[in-house]
């Protein structure tokens, strides 16, 4: 029997062979390595049977999806252990996620991170063990009625939802049975790294309607140094957390009565989203973007001709019963401006001499997302958009795309994050439902767009399944401190408004035409960015961004007067400036300003007094000598106004 190899050369096998068999036959080392296998480029186990002519490809820890497997296998191994310390629990899912894994579980009694030594403990003599790992099918009854006898509502729930005649396969090791896709490791004594690092509540299935659950998050790596060196990342990033040095800095904050991802912006985090606000309008006004001012809700209808009443509807919050919004009138917080703009580019005649017509505005938006998805301020249920729309003729799109990427490129340099994002093409995917039924539309809308990426030598990937309902996008990624990736930026095409709004131009000849539409976000949303810029900098803001830019310390109560005096001057001129002049020792203003990481101190004494000078502390080079006032103003001035960056 022969199979063809990755590499085009053909192995020779026995009749009956496995993956494993093939694995060693190529070379002892490619077999101890081994995690499993491709058949046909399907990944299957390594305890696989192979058939003449298949096309095979043995995967290692060296490629994602064999650590994918390894890290499942783990998430197989941990809740064999919960199941041993705490036999009452049940199970639900436990899929590998970037970086790790996770398992949910319904306990009788409430567990703690006091718990995680033990069920660790237990994972690491199910490891010891070493139990081989079988996989086996039932047919969808037999399977219904397995789970039943092992008291597993969840995984029963999971099964009915399958089609009837469907087999379904499980997975066993030493006495722990699960229901699996696969395809798992050989045996539980491959595993040689593992840590579980947290634990959270979870809803079943992600829907706050269900039971909440216990998630148990760890992750695993096919060596000890490699897990080290990513707990200690770990480690950094919890120290770099936005959640936790925000709410240090007393930058933002959240309370219960409020309710979950309705942060509360306290004076500093107000006085960064103004300084952005106020510099995201001011370059937008620049490049030709005219402001508007838009309502915060609506009714049923406006959403309806845009198509959000039946594609958005559950993301939005709906003020009335929304069974009811044909009968009676039913309002909905807006998830977005763009219809709203639509009837202001409506209210009037148009001509094409008048396109581009570039609305935008800073804009309260309001989405409703499920309770287990809300961290922080990076995904929020209330949140402010750099929201933006351009409608234009089909001649003006791609210049028009460019200038958006343009103003886009220009704030992330001016923020420090241009080297931190990545591009993703988002398209329509398999499931149509989704999206607005034209599939003419969507190819050429598609076509479009990768034409104007590719033409201006933009690297990005293609997402299956990421476009919006009406168009596909360009997503401006980025990374938090714990790598999970999030959109900051996005631009559209929209190829179904034009003609759901009635909107329309007069073209030379005197003829109505349907224009293009152009959805944008120059900054993003301005909670999630100001997150990205709270981790990026650990706090440690550039002095334009900085909430307070200097903070001036009397040293004796002789120096006081000349020191308000200071303040007053700074603040006059734009600078953003405070005064400590708190009855304590110099040393202690000092290392509470650095703990507030202030760009600026200002240490006054009695010569800074005499000579009328300032004495400069900098956060990031310490003590960097005198200066006249108008000098170091002048100084932090330039700063401010060039966008510097530390």
């Amino acid at each position: 029997m022969n199979v063809l190899l990755k590499d085009g050369s053909v192995l020779e096998l026995q009749a009956g062979a496995t993956c494993a068999d093939a694995a060693m036959q190529i070379s002892e080392g490619l077999f101890r390595n081994a995690v499993c296998a491709k058949i046909n480029g399907e990944l299957v186990d390594l305890s696989a049977t192979l058939e003449e002519g298949n096309s095979l490809e043995i995967v290692t820890l060296r490629d994602k999806e064999g650590l994918d497997v390894y890290r499942h296998t783990c998430s197989h191994v941990l809740a064999q252990a919960v199941k041993a310390v705490f036999p009452t629990c049940t199970l639900a899912i436990g899929p590998v996620i970037e970086n790790g894994f996770y398992y949910d579980f319904d306990f009788k009694t409430p567990i703690s991170m006091d718990d995680i030594s033990k069920i660790e403990n237990e994972m690491k003599k199910i490891i010891k063990a070493d139990f081989k790992i079988e996989r086996y099918e039932l047919s969808r009854e037999e399977a219904i009625k397995a789970m039943k006898g092992f008291d597993e509502p969840y995984k029963v729930e999971l099964i009915e939802d399958l089609p009837e005649g469907a087999h379904i396969s499980f997975y066993k090791q030493g006495n722990f049975t699960d229901l699996c896709r696969g395809p798992h490791l050989p045996s539980t004594g491959k595993i040689k790294a593992f840590k579980l690092t947290s634990i959270t509540g979870a809803y079943w299935r992600g829907d706050e309607k269900n039971k909440m659950l216990t998630r148990i998050y760890g992750t695993a790596f096919g060596k000890k140094a490699e897990l080290d060196e990513y707990l200690e990342k770990m480690e950094e990033a919890k120290r770099r957390d936005h959640n936790k040095i925000g709410r240090e800095l007393g930058i933002f904050m959240t309370e219960e009565t409020i309710g979950q991802g309705l942060p509360l912006l306290m004076p500093k985090g107000a006085k960064i989203m103004q300084i952005l606000t106020r510099f995201v309008e001011d370059e937008e006004e620049r490049r030709g973007f005219m402001l508007t001012r838009t309502p915060y809700m609506a009714k049923s209808d406006l959403y309806k001709i845009s198509g959000h009443w039946y594609h958005y509807r559950d993301k939005m919050f709906v003020l009335g019963d929304p069974e009811k919004a044909d009968e009676e009138e039913v309002l909905a917080l807006r998830p977005m401006t763009c219809p709203f703009q639509y009837q202001i580019y409506k209210n009037g005649l148009r001509s094409y001499r008048d396109l581009p017509y570039r609305f935008a505005e800073t804009a309260p938006l309001f989405r409703k997302e499920a309770s287990g998805e809300m961290h922080g301020l990076i995904r929020v249920r209330q949140f402010t958009l750099s929201d933006g729309h351009i409608i234009c003729t089909p001649e003006q799109i791609e210049d028009e795309f460019k200038r958006c990427l343009d103003l886009s490129y220009y704030f992330l340099e001016c923020l420090g994050m241009k080297e931190d994002v990545t591009f993703r093409f988002s398209k329509r995917g398999k499931n149509k439902d989704k999206y607005i039924d034209n599939d003419q539309a969507w190819d050429t809308t598609e076509a479009l767009m990768k034409e104007i990426l590719d033409g201006i030598g933009l690297e990005y990937v293609e997402a299956e399944d990421e476009a919006a309902f009406y168009g596909p996008k360009l997503d401006v990624q980025a990374r938090n401190v714990y790598g999970k990736e999030d959109t900051i930026i996005t631009l559209q095409l929209d190829f179904a408004a034009g003609t759901s709004f009635g909107m329309y131009y007069i073209d030379q000849n005197g003829e109505k035409q349907i224009p293009y539409v152009i959805h944008r976000s120059s900054i993003g949303c301005y909670e999630r960015t100001l997150a990205m810029l709270i981790e990026k900098y650990a706090g440690a803001f550039p002095v334009w961004l900085a909430p307070v830019q200097v903070k001036v310390l009397n040293v004796t109560d002789r120096s006081l007067d000349y020191s308000k005096a200071l303040v007053e001057k700074m603040n006059m001129a734009g600078v953003r400036a405070e005064l400590d002049c708190r009855n304590e020792k110099i040393g202690k203003k000092i290392r509470e300003a650095q703990l507030e990481k202030i760009p600026y101190m200002l240490i006054i004494g009695d010569k800074e007094v005499e000579e009328g000078t300032v004495a400069i502390r900098s956060r990031k080079d310490g003590d960097v000598g005198t200066m006249t006032q108008d000098e170091f103003i002048a100084k932090v001035v330039f700063e401010d106004k060039t966008h510097k960056i530390d």
